[in-house]
């Protein structure tokens, strides 16, 4: 079975390809494919744009929808055919995962023209990698798969992200603040920022806090990421203020992305308390911060912050604490919930946790 690529292997990918298109090498065939599309249409954007030029595309390039063909033979058969006045003929199949049998399109990459490039983009899912379409791709052309991010990948490619395209840093806390708002839904973040840098003052260099709540509309005071630093530091009145704010836009703040986001904080405490617990009695070398925060996936500039938490909150309650984020969360999904609405739930939850 092919090993699962991970989103900062794609992203790598990505860029490595970005690279050969604006240097004008093409492969000639591209399968564009995964769950995550905004990669797959950046890079077929990109090649529509760059193989021809504009009196060429009238003539070479067709662009073809997956849902309005009822025989792949005629994408094998378009493939086929010669350009008009020599160049290439661009061949744009798009919406391809919702051909019927994407497969057949083995009858021409088995053995591609030289004359054709053809760019297969198929979003929302990968192709099968036993399949002949899979296999004969990987061999002659360029295979690009991308899937979903992690919540644990999203932060660094945000701030890989501003830093490659907008020359611009941002601050870990409007980092935090966008990642528990917009979740890992990558063409929505992209587009966030996008329009942000139309509205900041020429020559901002980094993205603060208020940048975020300004142009964006996520509160700097009334987020997740506040709302863990108070548990964090057992800021009981803070946390039930967030709390309070949270139920009044229950929308903006779902009950089921809070109690990820504890219980992921609390899991890396989990982490240092146990790192800390094989120094002390099973002979381990003592973990720099550059290891420390590796180890729990952080930038090393906020591993003080969870240093400071992890002495607060020992293992023997962070176990109490995951069992009690666990069951708050069935309850936000309807199990058990005795029918309070998500507001009272966080609010219990927050008790029952900094009551330990």
């Amino acid at each position: 079975m092919a090993k699962a690529i991970r989103f900062r292997e794609a992203y790598a990918q990505y860029e490595s390809i970005v690279k050969d298109i604006r240097a004008r090498k093409f492969a000639p065939i591209y399968l564009l494919m995964g769950e995550e599309g905004y990669f797959i249409d950046r890079l077929t954007d990109m090649l529509a744009d760059t193989i021809l030029d504009e009196s060429e595309k009238a003539f070479n390039q067709l662009v073809i929808y997956g849902k309005d063909v009822e025989d792949e033979g005629i994408i094998v058969n378009y493939a086929r055919q010669m350009p008009m006045m020599g160049g290439k003929m661009v061949i744009i199949v798009k919406e391809a995962a919702s051909l019927r049998k994407v497969d057949n399109l083995s009858h021409y990459t088995a053995a591609p023209s030289d004359s054709t490039i053809l760019i297969i983009a198929h979003k929302g899912k990968s192709v099968d990698k036993r399949s002949a379409l899979y296999k004969q791709v990987s061999a002659k052309g360029v295979v690009f798969e991308s899937p979903r991010p992690y919540d644990n990948e999203l932060a660094p490619w945000i701030a890989t992200y501003l830093r490659a395209t907008k020359g611009c840093a941002i601050e870990e806390k409007a980092l935090r603040m966008v990642v528990d708002f917009m979740g890992t839904d990558i063409a929505k973040i992209a587009g966030e920022f996008d329009k942000l840098f139309t509205r900041l003052p020429e020559g901002t260099k980094t993205i603060t806090a208020d940048h975020i709540e300004q142009n964006i509309g996520i509160s700097k005071d009334f987020n997740n990421f506040e709302l863990v630093e108070a548990v964090a530091h057992k800021q009981f009145a803070r946390a039930m203020q967030i709390a309070d704010n949270f139920a009044r836009n229950p929308k903006n703040h779902p009950l089921v992305v809070t109690t990820s986001t504890l219980f992921n904080h609390f899991q890396k405490l989990f982490t240092l308390n146990y790192r800390e617990w094989q120094t002390k009695f099973k002979g381990m070398p003592v973990a720099s911060d550059a290891e420390l925060a590796g180890l729990i996936k952080v930038s090393p500039y906020v591993l003080g912050g969870y240093k400071q938490a992890a002495k607060l909150y020992p293992n023997k309650k962070i176990f109490l604490i995951l069992g009690i984020i666990r069951e708050y969360d069935m309850k936000g999904k309807g199990v058990n919930s005795g029918g309070l609405e998500q507001g009272e739930l966080l609010r219990e939850m927050l008790m029952k946790i900094m009551m330990l």
